[in-house]
C-alpha cells in the first residue's frame, strides 16, 4: 500500500489550502484514514481522522476551521484547512489503517508535506 499526500504549500494566514491522500495497492477496506502533523521541534500529533463508515475525530486546535472527508471510491482523503494560523505550519503526514485482501491490517504513512503559515 502506498499513500501519496498531495496539496501543501505557503499561504498567508487566515487562508486556505487543501490536502489530499491517495492509497493505492491491495486494499480490501480503509478502516480509518487521518492526518497527523509535526512541527519543527515538536512531536507528532494528530490532526483529524475520519473512519470507514464516515465518523470523524479532530484535534481541539483545529475544530471548526478543519474538516476532513473522503472518496471511498478513489481511496482519497482530503483535509480542507480554513482560517490558517502559524502555529498550523508543519510537515503534515496521511495515515491509513488498512486491512488488505489477504485479511492483514497495517498502518502506512505517507511522505508528508509541507503546509507554510506567514502571519
Amino acid at each position: 500500500v502506498q499513500l501519496q499526500a498531495s496539496g501543501g504549500g505557503l499561504v498567508q494566514a487566515g487562508g486556505s489550502l487543501r490536502l489530499s491522500c491517495a492509497a493505492s495497492g491491495s486494499i480490501f477496506r480503509l478502516n480509518v484514514m487521518g492526518w497527523y502533523r509535526q512541527a519543527p521541534g515538536k512531536q507528532r500529533e494528530l490532526v483529524a481522522t475520519i473512519t470507514s463508515g464516515g465518523s470523524t475525530n479532530y484535534a481541539d486546535s483545529v475544530k471548526g476551521r478543519f474538516s476532513i472527508s473522503k472518496d471511498n471510491g478513489q481511496n482519497t482523503a482530503y483535509l480542507q484547512m480554513n482560517s490558517l494560523k502559524p502555529e498550523d505550519t508543519a510537515v503534515y503526514y496521511c495515515n491509513a489503517d488498512s486491512t488488505l485482501w489477504n485479511g492483514e491490517r497495517y498502518d502506512y504513512w505517507g511522505q508528508g508535506t509541507q503546509v507554510t503559515v506567514s502571519s
